[in-house]
C-alpha cells in the first residue's frame, strides 16, 4: 500500500503548496487530509494513523510539538507511530533543538532540494523497522526540553511574584509560592491553591514563561504543576503516571513525553 500523509498547516496558500509539491516529489504518497489548526490535525491523525504527519509548529488552537506530544500520549503500545515533519519558520537556534532530537524539520519557505531530502529520509524511515512508541516520546521530550518557546525563567529570573485572580467582587492577591497548579480551562487559566480554584485571563503558555523553571513543570498539554506540593507519583495498571499532591485530594495525569521528570519518584 502506499504511504499516507497528513498536512496540518493553517495557511491554505502553503498547506496546498505543500501538497503540491509532495505530489513532485513523491509521486506515491498519498496525502489524506489538510488540517487547518492544531485541534483538526490532532483528531485526523488519531482517526485515520497516517504512517506520515507534516505538522507546522505555530497553529491555532495546538502547536505541532503539542499535537505530536498528545498524539504520542494516546497511542498505545505496539499500535503504527506516524513520522513527523515539523514545518518551522523558527530561526537557527530553535532548529538546533530539532537536530539534537533527531527529528526531521522543513523550514519555511519550503525549497524543493529540501523536500527532496526529507522524502528520501522518509522512504527510508518507512523501510525500515517501524519505529516504537518509546522512541517517539523519547525524540520529543528531547525536542520539547531544548525548543526555546517552552522554557520557563531560571531560579533567579521569575517575573511572576503575585497572581491577581478575581473572586467574586474582589480580587485575589496569590503568592506564587501558594500555587498546587495552574490549568489551562477554555480562553482561561485556573489557579488553584490548596483551598480555591479561580480563573485569570492569561494563556497557560503565555504564563509558563513568567514561571520558575525549578519550582514549576510542565506536565501535561495543559498543566504546570508547583513541584513543592507534588506528595508522589504513582502508575495505575496500565502504566499511565499521575501525581498526588499534599493539600489537594485529586490526582493530575502525566503526559509520556514528561514522565521522566518523575523517574526518581
Amino acid at each position: 500500500m502506499n504511504p499516507r500523509a497528513l498536512i496540518a498547516e493553517d495557511e491554505p496558500l502553503l498547506a496546498e503548496g505543500l501538497k503540491n509539491a509532495l505530489a513532485l516529489a513523491w509521486p506515491e504518497l498519498q496525502v489524506i487530509a489538510l488540517a487547518p489548526n492544531g485541534i483538526e490535525a490532532l483528531r485526523l491523525a488519531e482517526a485515520e494513523r497516517p504512517e506520515v504527519a507534516f505538522l507546522d509548529i505555530r497553529m491555532p488552537g495546538l502547536t505541532g510539538l503539542e499535537v505530536a506530544a498528545e498524539l504520542a500520549d494516546r497511542l498505545n503500545e505496539g499500535e503504527p507511530v506516524p513520522r513527523i515533519v515539523f514545518v518551522t519558520a523558527y530561526d537557527e537556534y530553535a532548529v538546533k533543538a530539532f537536530e539534537l532530537a533527531a527529528v526531521d524539520y522543513l523550514l519555511k519557505p519550503v525549497s524543493a532540494e529540501r523536500l527532496a531530502k526529507a522524502v528520501e529520509r522518509l522512504k527510508a524511515q518507512l523501510a525500515a523497522p517501524k519505529e516504537d512508541l518509546a522512541l517517539l516520546v523519547s525524540k520529543l521530550q528531547r525536542l520539547m526540553g531544548a525548543a526555546p518557546a517552552n522554557a520557563g525563567t531560571g531560579p533567579g529570573e521569575a517575573t511572576l511574584k503575585i497572581v491577581r485572580a478575581g473572586a467574586g467582587n474582589a480580587v485575589r492577591m496569590i503568592p506564587i509560592g501558594e500555587v498546587c497548579y495552574f490549568q489551562a480551562a477554555d480562553k482561561y487559566t485556573s489557579v488553584v491553591t490548596r483551598d480555591a480554584e479561580l480563573l485569570i485571563r492569561t494563556p497557560l503558555k503565555e504564563l509558563l514563561a513568567q514561571l520558575p523553571q525549578d519550582r514549576f513543570r510542565q506536565i501535561h498539554r495543559g498543566t504546570v504543576v508547583n513541584m513543592a506540593e507534588v506528595a508522589a507519583a504513582v502508575r495505575d495498571d496500565a502504566g499511565r503516571l499521575s501525581l498526588r499532591l499534599k493539600q489537594r485530594k485529586e490526582t493530575l495525569p502525566v503526559s509520556r513525553v514528561y514522565a521522566d521528570l518523575f523517574r526518581q519518584m
